[in-house]
């Protein structure tokens, strides 16, 4: 909605372009922010000061249109977005165990795309001019507020301290924060150049949302039963077998030269294997979290997540400006052929190098 209403009210396309780039910014900040703020008010009152945070940024846009005033807002919106997804993640994990933990957070992921595309399917009826989609879109997240504000169930705890603490997320998680890396390069890169690909070989600009739907439809469709295998069989062996299913599947994506069936297909099998990454990287990470430290492992693999996802798009634009439209595959492929095979290491190799270390009983 932001980009398109941007465009009929003439803002440049510098602007236009830095909206995406200034939510991921604010985002980035969040993650950094979220703890002193988790544990200076506490998770519910945290969670409604991010909602009403929100809501002022977007009811205010439509007020103010200026290119300045719409930067600031979107920094802001992906600012307290970033808080909200801590609570939100930090909340299901400490309610979760580790026989139910992945299928928890596959039901939030799955919820979280049904709002995002009813958004999208709204935008047609209210349209992006004027001011009732923004009116709607503030109502909606000030609705959001209630059941957090009338529940009786405890609060997880609260973190301990509110510095950052990335380098230990990654020495007590490194699949996991590996794992979202390569969440983050792929996911990013194929949003952000998915239409792009589709048009260069050959798909008509009005068929591409096909090709795009085709690959959300697919990830919704596969992470909750993903997910639910990995309750129950090791989650490393489940996600390396799951990306080198995907990395197949990309690979045959990037050998498709014209629009047909079989890049439908091929698109919905990616996002039916490769998205499940994310939830998969957040579950293993949160299996054996404390409680005071759930934030910390939210916010930080949402931080890595951001960080991935903004630089990926860069670099396969640049492969496939110099080598073809289908190096966004080969290179979404090799992201996620290397998770497969740090995941196996971590699995078989690991262990037994350790247990030839220790000293004779």
């Amino acid at each position: 909605m932001t980009p398109l209403r941007a465009r009929i009210e003439g803002f440049p396309d510098l602007t236009v372009g830095l909206l995406g780039s200034v939510y991921f910014a604010g985002m980035l900040a969040g993650t950094l922010a979220a703890p002193a703020i988790i544990r200076r008010g506490g998770h519910i009152r945290a969670y409604a000061a991010f909602v009403a945070l929100a809501v002022v940024s977007v009811i205010l846009m439509p007020v103010m249109l200026f290119p300045w005033a719409w930067l600031a807002c979107r920094a802001l919106i992906g600012f307290v977005f970033a808080g909200l997804y801590a609570v939100i993640e930090a909340w299901i994990n400490a309610k979760a165990t580790n026989s139910n933990r992945g299928a928890l957070y596959a039901l939030y992921q799955i919820a979280n795309f049904v709002a995002s595309a009813s958004g999208q399917l709204a935008l047609k009826p209210l349209g992006p001019d004027g001011f009732s989609s923004f009116a709607v879109a503030g109502a909606l997240l000030a609705l959001a507020i209630v059941p957090m504000a009338m529940t009786s169930v405890e609060a997880p705890t609260q973190p301990r301290s509110v510095r950052p603490r990335l380098i230990w997320l990654v020495r007590t998680a490194p699949i996991p924060c590996c794992a979202v890396l390569a969440a983050g390069a792929a996911n990013g890169a194929l949003f952000a150049l998915g239409p792009v690909f589709a048009v260069e070989i050959g798909m008509t600009p009005s068929s591409v949302p096909l090709f795009t739907s085709s690959i959300v439809l697919g990830s919704a469709l596969g992470v909750l039963p993903i997910a639910l295998i990995s309750d129950r069989v090791d989650r490393r062996l489940v996600m390396a077998a799951v990306m080198i299913a995907g990395a197949a599947c990309e690979v045959a994506l990037s050998r498709v030269a014209a629009p047909g069936a079989s890049l439908i297909v091929l698109g919905f099998l990616v996002g039916l294997t490769t998205y499940s990454l994310y939830t998969l990287a957040v579950s293993l990470a949160n299996d054996h979290g404390a409680p005071h430290d759930l934030v910390f492992i939210s916010v930080g693999l949402l931080f890595i997540y951001c960080v991935a996802a903004i630089a990926a798009p860069a670099v396969a634009s640049v492969l496939m400006k110099d080598f073809g439209p289908q190096m966004l595959f080969v290179q979404n492929a090799y992201v996620h052929l290397a998770i497969a095979a740090l995941a196996l290491w971590r699995l078989v190799v690991a262990p037994k190098a350790r247990s030839r270390t220790r000293p004779a009983a």
